[in-house]
Order: structure tokens, then C-alpha cells, then sequence
């Protein structure tokens, strides 16, 4: 027992840092987190939006991905695409090798939908821009 009749905490903890990207000011987070694994406190955010990425990273960390895709008849070999929202950090690399799979047929227009639901995310894949055919020579 302390002083002030509390139990000691006998119980480790862990800290985790980050980096936060919430804002230009680039906080470093600390989450730690008790034997078993919930969070004890969040140190080192300067906002609010500080203080939920560190909980956003530690518990469920998600990325947006941004990629290309191949085209089949437009005038570009490749459309850029991108998630309507993050995913899964852990699901990043499968997203990629699907997409890598994928070939559209032109045109295609911003924010098509390439790929709906992506790997059962409830994510979709869009047209990062228009794509037009391509241009058929004259004469």
C-alpha cells in the first residue's frame, strides 16, 4: 500500500511512441498500456486530434492507399487510384498485389469505382482521374 492507501500498481506496463501526422506540429506520442493491453494514458498530444490518433494507431492503425492500376484502350497505360478511406495496415500489401491484378477499359472517370468492398474492408478502390480513350490517328 502507498501513503495515500492506494494499491501499488505491480503490473507492467509498456509505452509505445509515435509520430503524430494529425497536424503541421508533429507531436511525439507516447501510449501506455497495462498487462492487459488497455490503455492507461496518452502523453504528449498538443490537440484533441493528437490525442485520438495515438488511440487510432495503437489499437487499429489504417492507411490510405494509393496506387496505379493497368488500362486497357486509353491513352494512358495506367490510372492512378486511390481508397475512399483507410484500411487496415494490416490488409495494405494484399490491397496492393489485388490491385496489381486489376486492368480497367477506358474511358474511366473520376471516382469510378474500381474495385467495391475491397478485400471485405467496405472500402472502395476510385479513379484517382478521368481517363479517356485513346486518340484514334486521322486520315
Amino acid at each position: 500500500m502507498s501513503d495515500d492507501g492506494h494499491d501499488l500498481d505491480q503490473d507492467e506496463h509498456r509505452v509505445t511512441g509515435y509520430l503524430c501526422i494529425g497536424c503541421p506540429l508533429g507531436c511525439r506520442l507516447e501510449v501506455e498500456e497495462d498487462d492487459h493491453h488497455e490503455i492507461v494514458e496518452v502523453r504528449g498530444f498538443s490537440c484533441r486530434r493528437g490525442r485520438d490518433f495515438a488511440i487510432s494507431e495503437h489499437t487499429d492503425p489504417r492507411r490510405m492507399v494509393t496506387t496505379t492500376v493497368a488500362v486497357e484502350g486509353g491513352r494512358w497505360a495506367r490510372l492512378p487510384v486511390r481508397s475512399v478511406d483507410p484500411i487496415p495496415k494490416d490488409l495494405v500489401m494484399e490491397l496492393c498485389a489485388t490491385l496489381r491484378e486489376v486492368v480497367v477499359r477506358a474511358p474511366v472517370h473520376l471516382g469510378d469505382v474500381i474495385v467495391a468492398d475491397a478485400l471485405g474492408t467496405g472500402v472502395d478502390v476510385v479513379a484517382s482521374r478521368d481517363l479517356p480513350t485513346a486518340e484514334r490517328p486521322s486520315g
